[in-house]
């Protein structure tokens, strides 16, 4: 594993501007997820897509509880998205993807709509760095 979160999180920020300058919105998600993961994969970081996270409560484990889009250095969790608009929702369901998984960052990428900059919502989970991010981003 190599890079801190932020690190990381820059990194895939500056990937999916990329794709999104190069692809422009319109495309299915899984094609973004695919292509995001190519060029993530080319800057040289190691992947997971499409990981099977299991969930327990109160006893009860359920193997298969979601599907995590990407998962970056198993550090970053990225949600792309193809919607002509994120509902809230959308950030709470990566902030309870995050818990379950104990880490820190998600990005949720929405690569349809006509900046990437609208597109992009950082969540946060009981991290402490944020004031050193080079990252930043409004909600």
């Amino acid at each position: 594993m190599r890079g801190s979160v932020e690190e990381l999180a820059a990194i895939a920020v500056d990937c999916g501007r990329q794709v999104h300058k190069d692809l422009g919105p319109g495309l299915l998600e899984s094609a973004y997820e695919s292509v995001l993961s190519h060029v993530l994969t080319k800057r040289g970081l190691a992947l997971e897509t499409q990981a099977i996270i299991p969930i327990t409560y109160d006893g009860l484990k359920i193997d298969q509880g979601f599907r995590a889009d990407i998962i970056v250095e198993g550090k970053l969790l990225i949600e792309p998205k193809s919607v002509e608009r994120l509902m809230p929702v959308r950030g709470k369901h990566v902030l309870t993807y995050l818990m379950f998984m104990n880490l820190p960052i998600g990005l949720l990428m929405n690569f349809s709509i006509e900046t990437f900059r609208e597109g992009l919502k950082r969540i946060v989970n009981n991290h402490q760095q944020t004031e050193t991010s080079t990252l930043k981003i409004h909600r």
